[in-house]
């Protein structure tokens, strides 16, 4: 049976990743890590499947919407 995604918090990914709060961020900008999703109205997390994703390939990992299928 598939199980829904988690949302995990800044917490959790820092932990999972070993990237700093900062460099998070700046990669969020620069489009090499996974962006926040919005929680609540003042809560953010991200997708658990996009963190393990990202853990599994960093230097090659790229937003699903841009992932390039002909290679």
């Amino acid at each position: 049976m598939h199980q829904p995604d988690r949302i995990v918090r800044l917490k959790t990914v820092l932990s999972r990743t070993g990237l700093s709060r900062s460099t998070i961020y700046r990669k969020i900008v620069e489009g090499t890590f996974p962006a926040q999703i919005k929680i609540s109205l003042n809560g953010a997390g991200w997708r658990e499947s996009d963190i393990d994703r990202w853990v599994a390939d960093p230097v090659r990992w790229r937003p699903l919407n841009e992932v390039d299928f002909d290679n």
